[in-house]
């Protein structure tokens, strides 16, 4: 019997997207979370006694920004050689021959596949052969795995790839291949890399996305961390998953739909929240929270974005601290339609509503909305135009949302101004 870790995409020193600039955001944990994680990934070898670790690619990210990521590596991978636990790596996309231009001396522990033509180490004592090759350069187009070696006769045959199969969302495909390329080589496992997210591809024999170490952002949800594989004679492999992030995304929905104020909304949302918490215990949690339904709070919701959002995150702070950091709000209420037992909206509050309906209503109108607004669309900062907070005014759904919004704020200030008079 043996144990092994598979492990990829660990991003050493790669920090979480564009959260250090939020004021109140836990900073260190962010800065060292892909540390921590591999912290927990030797400390889960040392404490499993595993006989040897894979990495299947961009265990950096790109070029170091100074040697100072290469020496932490360096001393983790020391912790393994003095408990004789070797490690096999093979370079992705992001840490690519051609674009690592430092790196230190490794321990004798350590032993990277080359990048010209695959390679293969035999573990003879363990009767374990890995096959692998690296990334030459950071976009490998070809199907690498067509030129793997037979497996050795006798032997527990691993490959190591870095690929993204046919093709996952949010990836790019590199070292294209088919699942049928990776079945005939008639290997006993195939430890991938390149997919952040853990997928068991096929069971016989099985073909393994191990998953990111630690997500990055919110594209990247969930449980992340490695896979731990034990091997007894006679049996198929056992696989587990194995939880090692440090810090976890969440995409929190909340249905506002029985809310009818604003204190009763953010009540919800911790509700929901409250669960996120447990369900994820004792890792603390950035989220994204996207709000929906209709509800009579849409328009001190929606009419005042800014603080909305600060009051979604000031109650998640008092209610969890530093458990808990919500990344964005996104807004998508609307008001609950009317019903014909209600007295009609006075005066002007009336006539907008017959204009938003009327809007709402038909698509050439939000469509020609858009055409009217494309200039100054033009003219809005970059963070607008591009990105997760991008306008399109060609799409009506997305003049639709805008149009709710206008409307719950002109109706927040508009009833504001005939509190006054």
């Amino acid at each position: 019997m043996f144990k092994f870790l598979h492990t990829a995409d660990i991003h050493l020193d790669s920090p979480l997207h564009r959260l250090e600039a939020y004021e109140g955001a836990p900073r260190h944990e962010i800065r060292q979370a892909s540390r921590r994680a591999l912290e927990n990934l030797v400390d889960l070898a040392l404490t499993e006694s595993v006989d040897f670790i894979l990495i299947a690619g961009d265990l950096f990210d790109g070029d170091w920004q100074d040697y100072h990521t290469g020496l932490y590596f360096i001393t983790q991978l020391h912790r393994l050689k003095m408990a004789a636990i070797s490690v096999y790596i093979v370079s992705g996309n992001h840490d690519a021959a051609s674009q690592i231009t430092r790196r230190l001396p490794y321990p004798d522990n350590v032993h990277l596949f080359p990048h010209r033509a695959p390679g293969t180490f035999r573990l003879d004592r363990l009767r374990v052969a890995l096959h692998g090759q690296s990334f030459a350069q950071p976009a490998v187009m070809k199907n690498l795995a067509l030129g793997y070696p037979e497996p050795v006769p006798g032997y527990f045959n691993i490959g190591l790839l870095h690929t993204s199969l046919t093709g996952r969302e949010g990836h790019a495909p590199y070292a294209p291949a088919n699942t049928a390329d990776l079945i005939a080589k008639d290997y006993d496992y195939w430890a991938l890399g390149h997919v952040h997210q853990f997928e068991i591809v096929t069971h016989d024999p099985p073909v393994v996305f191990s998953g990111c170490l630690q997500g990055r952002h919110i594209r990247e949800t969930g449980i992340k961390g490695g896979v731990l594989v034990s091997v007894s004679e006679g049996s198929p492999p056992e696989i587990v998953h194995q939880p090692l992030d440090v810090i976890r995304w969440v995409s929190l929905a909340v249905d506002l739909t029985t809310s009818e104020t604003r204190p009763e909304a953010l009540d919800q949302f911790i509700a929901a929240l409250s669960t996120a918490v447990e369900e994820n215990d004792p890792l603390p949690l950035i989220a994204r929270v996207a709000f929906s339904g209709a509800t009579t709070a849409h328009q001190h919701i929606a009419g005042d974005l800014d603080y909305w959002q600060e009051a979604v995150r000031s109650s998640a702070m008092a209610q969890f601290g530093e458990r808990v950091w919500v990344e964005r709000v996104n807004v998508d209420t609307c008001l609950p339609p009317q019903s014909g037992h209600q007295p009609p909206i006075p005066g002007p509050l009336q006539e907008l509503q017959r204009v938003l309906d009327e809007i709402q209503a038909n698509e050439d109108l939000l469509y020609s909305l858009g055409e009217d607004l494309s200039g100054l669309w033009r003219k809005l900062p970059a963070e607008y135009r591009r990105g997760p907070r991008a306008i399109d005014p060609t799409d009506p759904a997305r003049m639709g949302r805008i149009v709710n919004d206008a409307h719950a704020l002109l109706l927040k200030n508009l009833k504001q101004e005939g509190g006054r008079q």
